[in-house]
C-alpha cells in the first residue's frame, strides 16, 4: 500500500546507524554519566543539553521529487538557583542540515519537494523568569512552555525540530482541595517553523482530581490573532482566520479490574465559534470518545474524534500538538472544510526493551458519508537510561477521495532518530 519512489540512501542509513552505535556505546556507564550530571550543575544552578539527530523521509503523490532531510537540532540552556522565591531560565535553539537538504522547508523555494516543517534557524526558545513565593501558587513570565492536557489545545508540538512556545504570563494555584487552577495570557506565539506571530489571548485550564474514577477538566482559549498577514517563498498565512473563543470540558480516567487489568476511558467535549477580527462566521463542536484495556502492559483503546464544520469552516485548534492527533502523516492539520471524524485503534506495549506503538485510522468527514482516507502507524523506542534513545517511525496515508479536501493524497513518511537530553 505504500508509494515509496525511492529508498533510503546508504549512506543516510550508514550515518544513522554509526551514531546509534555510538550513543549505545559505553557512554551509558552510570559513572559517566553521573560525572556529566554534576559538571552540568553550575553556580547553584543547572545547563541543560539536548541534542536530537534526525533522518525524514516523505514521498507524497501530488509531487514530483521526494523530501529528504538529515537534521541535527541542539537545545542549550541554564536555570539559575532560586533567591527568595525567584528563579530565572534562558534556553537557545537551533537547526540545521547536516547531509541531505531536500525539502521544502516553508522557507526555502523548493515547491516540488513535499514539506518537512524544520527549517535552518537559531532563536531564543525559552526566557522566563518564575515566581513561587506565595503560598500554592506560582508565576511565570516571559518565554515559555504551555501545555494544557494532551496538548489538543494548548501544545509546544514537542514532534518538531523547532519546540512552540509562547511570550505569555501564566499563573497556577494549587490552594483548593485537589484543584489546580491555572490562568494565562499569551500575547505571542513562536511556532515551529520560527515564526513569531502576535496575538491578546487569554487562556484557563481547572484540573479537580477528586472524583473516584478519574480528572475532571475545565479549559478555555479566547485566541485573537493580530491582522497580520505574512507571505512565504512557498506560501501565505492570514492569521486572522484562527482568532477563535473554545470552551471545553474533560473526564480522563483508569479504574484497575485487577492487579494486572485496567480500564482505561476518556470523553471529550468542546464547542467554539469566530472570535474578534475573524472573517469567517462560523459554531462548531469537538467530540472525543476513548475505551479501553490494560491487559498485564498490554494496551488496546478504541476511539472516536470529531473537529465539526458550518459554514464551510472547520473546528481549529491552531495551538495544539497536531502531530499526536488523526495520524503521523499529518494530513490533517488544519481541519477540512467539512470537518474530520477519525475512527481509530491503538495498540502498546513494551517488549525486550523496546516500546511498540500501532495505530490505524479510518478519516471521514463529520457527517461520515465522505471517506477521505486511512492510514497505518507504527512506532519503535528504544531508551537507554535516562539520557540516550534511539526511534523509528512510519506513517502510510492512503487517499480514498483526493478531491474531498486539498492534499488529500496518498503520503508516506518515516523517521530515524537518535536523541541525548541531560
Amino acid at each position: 500500500m505504500g508509494i515509496i519512489r525511492q529508498p533510503l540512501s546508504g549512506g543516510s542509513l550508514a550515518r544513522l546507524l554509526m551514531l546509534g552505535l555510538g550513543t549505545a556505546s559505553p557512554v551509558f556507564a552510570e559513572g559517566i554519566d553521573e560525572s556529566i550530571e554534576k559538571a552540568l550543575n553550575v553556580g547553584g544552578g543547572k545547563i541543560n543539553i539536548d541534542i536530537r539527530y534526525r533522518f525524514e523521509y516523505v514521498d507524497q503523490a501530488n509531487l514530483p521529487e521526494i523530501a529528504k532531510a538529515d537534521m541535527i537540532r541542539a537545545r542549550i540552556g541554564y536555570l539559575t538557583p532560586e533567591f527568595h522565591g525567584l528563579k530565572a531560565f534562558a534556553e537557545y535553539e537551533g537547526n540545521q542540515d547536516i547531509f541531505s537538504n531536500e525539502y521544502n522547508s516553508t522557507w526555502n523555494n523548493k515547491t516540488r519537494h513535499p514539506v518537512i516543517a524544520d527549517p535552518q534557524k537559531n532563536e531564543v526558545n525559552q526566557l522566563w523568569l518564575n515566581y513561587s513565593g506565595l503560598p500554592q501558587t506560582n508565576l511565570k513570565v516571559g518565554r515559555q512552555r504551555i501545555i494544557f492536557d494532551n496538548h489538543r489545545f494548548i501544545g509546544n508540538v514537542i514532534w518538531r525540530q523547532l519546540e512552540q512556545t509562547y511570550d505569555a504570563v501564566a499563573i497556577t494555584n494549587a490552594s483548593l482541595p485537589d484543584t489546580t487552577i491555572t490562568a494565562g495570557y499569551i500575547w505571542k506565539v513562536q511556532d515551529v517553523t520560527s515564526r513569531t506571530i502576535g496575538m491578546n489571548s487569554p487562556i484557563f485550564n481547572i484540573a479537580y482530581t477528586g472524583l473516584p474514577w478519574g480528572k475532571l477538566v475545565v479549559h478555555g482559549e479566547w485566541l485573537d490573532y493580530d491582522n497580520q498577514h505574512e507571505s512565504f517563498p512557498t506560501r501565505t498565512f492570514n492569521t486572522l482566520t484562527n482568532s477563535t473563543q473554545t470552551v471545553g470540558v474533560r473526564f480522563d480516567g483508569a479504574t484497575p479490574i485487577t492487579d494486572k487489568i485496567k480500564a482505561l476511558y476518556t470523553a471529550e467535549y468542546a464547542w467554539q465559534e469566530d472570535y474578534a477580527e475573524n472573517p469567517k462566521d462560523f459554531k462548531v463542536d469537538y467530540w472525543l470518545a476513548e475505551g479501553g484495556v490494560d491487559l498485564w502492559g498490554f494496551v488496546f483503546k478504541g476511539s472516536f474524534e470529531e473537529l465539526g464544520s458550518d459554514n464551510g469552516q472547520g473546528f481549529r485548534t491552531p495551538l495544539a500538538t497536531l502531530h499526536a492527533f488523526q495520524g503521523w502523516a499529518d494530513k490533517f492539520l488544519v481541519t477540512p472544510p467539512d470537518g474530520v471524524r477519525d475512527v481509530y485503534g491503538t495498540f502498546k506495549t513494551s517488549l525486550y526493551g523496546l516500546d511498540l506503538w500501532f495505530v490505524y485510522h479510518d478519516f471521514r468527514d463529520d457527517t461520515g458519508s465522505i471517506r477521505y482516507g486511512e492510514e497505518f502507524d507504527v512506532q519503535v523506542e528504544k531508551k537507554f537510561g535516562k539520557h540516550y534513545s534511539l526511534l523509528f517511525k512510519f506513517a502510510d496515508y492512503n487517499s480514498s477521495n483526493p478531491r474531498a479536501f486539498a492534499g488529500n493524497v496518498d503520503t508516506q513518511k518515516w523517521w530515524l532518530q537518535a536523541g541525548i537530553s541531560f
